[in-house]
Formats: structure tokens, C-alpha cells, sequence
């Protein structure tokens, strides 16, 4: 990996399908998207919070999203805002991806290249599983600290 890189998105970073950065060791090369973009690539986070995650079942799921925010929190107090902000795209993941299965058999929205119309409630634990996370998603966002990290990193590191 070269000095050149573009500062933007990680996600503009042509390396191949992973990136080549410690981003606990290099937050400079981090930024902000309000999405999910990078939680598969985004060392040395990808490989604290993947195991944990998962949308199978209800259980399982519950004590994901726990151990996610748990992480969350100890993120917190070393002031490790990209661990805080990846362990909020696993929650988010977690709730959007279950909510997809929850609506759509499958979770397939598109059918023959046509997008399907959402079902109420086509997998009522999926739907459950989306809300565990859900909760725990909007205390992070709703996590002063969290906000205020945020904020540190832009002014640091320039806007997302």
C-alpha cells in the first residue's frame, strides 16, 4: 500500500478485496459513511466483530447484538471512535439485513430482476431479530460519546 492514497471513503481504495491497512493503527485513513460500507474489509475491527454477528435466530442473535455493543463500549473507553463506528455498521447490519428477511422470503427483494413487494410480516422472528438490533443501534447513535468521537475524527481528519 502506497503513501498516495486518496483521503475519502475506504471503499475508494483500489488493493483488492481487502484493504491493507490497520486502521486501529492508521484512524487517519478511516471515514465516516452513515452506511454499512467497509464492515467486511476494515481491520483489525472485521475480525473482533464479525464472529459475533450473525441474524439466524432469535437467541443467537440477542446475544450477538450484546456482544457487538459490549465491544461497542470497550471501544468506547479506549476513545477508539472506528471500532465505535464499525461496531455500529454491525448493528445496523444486523437490523437491516434481518428486516430484509423479515419482508421478503429469502430475503431476496428482487425476483427475475423486478423488485417484490414487501411482505408484513413474512418471517416474524426475522422481524424480532431486526428489533435487537435496532435497540442497540439507536443507543449508539444516541451515545453522546459516540457523537462527540465522531465530531474529534472530522476535525482531525477532515469530513466524511
Amino acid at each position: 500500500m502506497t503513501d498516495d492514497i486518496v483521503r475519502g471513503d475506504p471503499q475508494t481504495i483500489e488493493d483488492g478485496p481487502e484493504y491493507d491497512i490497520d486502521f486501529r493503527e492508521h484512524p487517519e485513513r478511516y471515514r465516516h459513511t452513515s452506511d454499512e460500507q467497509g464492515a467486511f474489509k476494515v481491520e483489525p475491527y472485521k475480525s473482533e466483530l464479525l464472529d459475533d454477528w450473525t441474524i439466524s435466530d432469535l437467541e443467537p442473535a440477542r446475544q450477538a447484538a450484546e456482544a457487538i455493543y459490549e465491544q461497542y463500549r470497550s471501544y468506547r473507553e479506549d476513545d477508539d471512535f472506528v471500532g465505535m463506528d464499525m461496531a455500529r455498521k454491525y448493528l445496523k447490519m444486523g437490523w437491516t439485513r434481518a428486516l430484509r428477511y423479515a419482508k421478503y422470503p429469502g430475503g431476496q427483494k428482487y425476483e427475475d430482476g423486478e423488485q417484490r413487494e414487501p411482505q408484513e410480516w413474512y418471517d416474524e422472528e426475522k422481524r424480532e431479530i431486526s428489533l435487537v438490533y435496532r435497540d442497540r443501534l439507536d443507543e449508539v447513535r444516541g451515545d453522546d460519546a459516540y457523537q462527540q468521537a465522531k465530531q474529534r475524527h472530522r476535525e482531525r481528519y477532515g469530513e466524511s
